[in-house]
């Protein structure tokens, strides 16, 4: 028995693609790139007083619900899909002046939609820049003796939005001593030190890592000293 062939769900009048080459069983036009059944027989689009519709292809929800919204008369365009043995939807018929509407309503949203992502980039960008700086504070107030030009640049670097560095993870977020520190000895251990350096000769992390160890201290070490030396006096 072959298998039932089922069409989609019908929401109004219904088009068909053809696979094999079709004919108007009225005017006797084609082969017919779109056709309607009426009981059974072909008809084109002007048969079926359809041929003022224009097509519209699927891909643009928005566009397609709207220009079906606007227009008083539309149909469903299906094509049989062998492999599959059903009807997929391949677009719609909608009237001309209802598919300029639908485009002029589209255009309008994605104005709108622009504007809110500037609106929104400008928010996170005020943001970004209101965390970093305090970032650079809690920097200064646990090593006084970075300068301040340096703890701004370890800030940013460490706060840069999509970086997944750890000023953007929660830790740092709430601003914890381990993570401000943290921030702080990477940008020692790569712009003080000769890490970098040695990963390129093939040092394992690790071990470059211990090796620099005794530099990072003395760098943290000298930055912290300094404060409390301006304490002190």
């Amino acid at each position: 028995m072959a298998p039932r062939v089922t069409l989609p769900p019908l929401t109004g009048l219904l088009v068909f693609q053809p696979l094999k080459r079709r004919y108007c069983a009225e005017c006797r036009r084609g082969p017919l790139p779109l056709l309607v059944l009426e009981d059974g027989a072909p008809r084109c689009l002007d048969c079926a007083d359809l041929g003022h519709l224009v097509f519209l292809p699927s891909g643009d929800t928005a566009l397609t619900r709207r220009a079906r919204e606007e227009s008083t008369l539309s149909a469903v365009v299906v094509r049989f899909n062998q492999r599959k043995s059903r009807y997929e939807r391949q677009g719609v018929l909608v009237e001309e002046e209802a598919l300029a509407r639908a485009e002029l309503r589209c255009l309008a949203d994605a104005e709108a939609r622009r504007r809110r992502r500037v609106r929104d980039a400008r928010r996170r960008a005020a943001q970004d820049a209101l965390f970093a700086q305090t970032f650079a504070t809690e920097i200064r107030r646990l090593f006084p003796g970075c300068p301040a030009d340096r703890a701004r640049a370890v800030a940013l670097h460490a706060s840069e939005r999509g970086s997944g560095r750890v000023g953007r993870s929660a830790a740092g977020r709430a601003l914890t001593e381990s993570a401000v520190t943290a921030a702080v000895v990477a940008s020692v251990r790569h712009l003080d030190t000769p890490y970098d350096r040695l990963l390129m000769s093939g040092v394992p992390r690790h071990e470059a890592r211990r090796r620099i160890a005794a530099a990072v201290a003395t760098v943290l070490r000298g930055w912290t000293e300094a404060g409390l030396g301006s304490a002190a006096g």
